[in-house]
């Protein structure tokens, strides 16, 4: 499927289950929400980041089975935090450190004087990474029974076999979901997330015929 077919379908996947996905995404961006306000106030709270990891892999698993399925449910988000939980919590705990990574790194390019071209190369390489961690989480949610190793194999495979429309698809989603912290927060805390989760997943996942 191609990126611009990938886009369209999660819309419209969107649209027809809005009501069930709205309130996964709410709840997983007010702690994100919650993690950022309490860092500004104590920068060691950036570890309640983690914590978002479970929730993200509830939304991840409504995504994968609203993908396969054409239908999701709210037992759906309960489902799949009960079963991906620990693993969540793995893909938070990187996801988290990543991000720590990059913004020390930033900060201490961006404060010297010939540092500028670093901190762009290190925003680039973060971007990159983030598409790929969002491909490996989609695959290790979608098969529970995987190891993260072999996921994180598929992910990179995947990439490599189609490195064009993979990094469009990550480009076009990131700037969903900064046109939605743009405009007063609301959307990227009420859709942008499920809409990217679902759109990624559309497009990692083979199509099923029933």
């Amino acid at each position: 499927m191609s990126v611009g077919a990938t886009l369209g379908a999660a819309v419209r996947d969107l649209f027809d289950n809005s009501w069930r996905l709205v309130p996964v995404n709410a709840a997983f961006g007010a702690v994100l929400v919650a993690v950022g306000v309490a860092t500004i106030a104590v920068h060691a709270a950036v570890v309640l980041a983690v914590l978002a990891g479970p929730l993200a892999a509830a939304l991840l698993h409504c995504a994968v089975t609203l993908v396969r399925t054409g239908n999701v449910a709210f037992a759906d988000a309960r489902e799949g935090l009960r079963m991906h939980w620990r693993r969540g919590l793995q893909l938070g705990a990187a996801g988290t450190g990543l991000a720590v990574l990059a913004v020390v790194a930033v900060r201490f390019y961006t404060r010297t004087t010939v540092g500028w071209p670093l901190a762009f190369l290190t925003v680039y390489l973060v971007v990159l990474l983030g598409i790929y961690a969002v491909v490996l989480a989609t695959l290790a949610i979608a098969e529970p029974d995987r190891k993260l190793r072999s996921a994180a194999r598929e992910a990179a495979a995947l990439g490599a076999r189609r490195p064009g429309a993979t990094l469009l698809l990550g480009l076009a989603l990131l700037l969903v979901n900064l046109a939605g912290i743009a405009a007063a927060v609301m959307p990227f805390l009420t859709f942008t997330v499920a809409y990217s989760f679902v759109a990624v997943a559309r497009f990692v996942l083979p199509k099923e015929h029933h």
